[in-house]
């Protein structure tokens, strides 16, 4: 397949670039900082972009079969930065009529499941409050994909580790996995590689962990 990769430097990009490659697909990743994305291959494009605008990102993602995006806050400090990217990408992505888009959100977005200790509410309650202003700007892009005409998935992981990929992990169409602590980046990015196909993710928020 032909893929187009937003957030290509950051941790769960680099992962998406790197076994995207490795299974042959090929890779535009959409950066502004080249030197960040240590990732290479024969099927991978590097472009330079503005990612604020919507008519620098056309030729990114025209002709995909599919347009992953691995764009969000590193901090409190960048709260806002999803939404806003993500709207320039949807935008490009309607003119050129390319449907197919995969993001990264995290787990609180998702409803609460069933047989969730009492433990891990009152952590999820904790972790809400100090990251209120990221999970603000996440469900604003979530609100934003929902009213768009993409068929795109909200990918939800929990807390992020740097562990090596395993592919084992659970997932919840429409739900968080009960008692879903952590997930590796590079496991996120298998995820959202592996439901590029899945028609069951269209239109949906998908929890994921292990």
């Amino acid at each position: 397949m032909k893929l187009t990769v937003f957030g290509a430097t950051g941790g769960i990009g680099q992962e998406i670039v790197r076994q995207a490659l490795a299974s042959g697909h090929e890779v535009t990743a959409v950066v502004r900082d080249p030197a960040r994305l240590t990732a290479t291959g024969e099927r991978l494009t590097v472009l330079r972009a503005d990612l604020s605008d919507p008519e620098a990102l056309r030729g990114a993602v025209a002709g995909r079969d599919a347009v992953l995006s691995g764009l969000g806050a590193r901090s409190r400090a960048d709260a806002g930065v999803a939404a806003r990217l993500t709207r320039s990408v949807l935008a490009a992505m309607e003119v050129e009529r390319t449907r197919r888009l995969l993001v990264v959100s995290a787990a609180p977005l998702g409803p609460v499941p069933d047989g969730q200790g009492v433990l891990d509410r009152a952590v999820l309650t904790v972790v809400n409050n100090v990251l209120k202003d990221i999970y603000a700007d996440l469900r604003v892009m979530e609100s934003d994909l929902a009213a768009s005409g993409a068929d795109w998935t909200s990918v939800r992981p929990p807390k992020l580790t740097d562990k090596p990929v395993t592919g084992r992990y659970r997932t919840v169409v429409g739900g968080n996995p009960p008692r879903g602590r952590s997930l590796a980046r590079a496991d996120v990015a298998h995820a959202m590689l592996s439901m590029i196909d899945d028609p069951a993710t269209v239109k949906q928020g998908v929890g994921v962990a292990y």
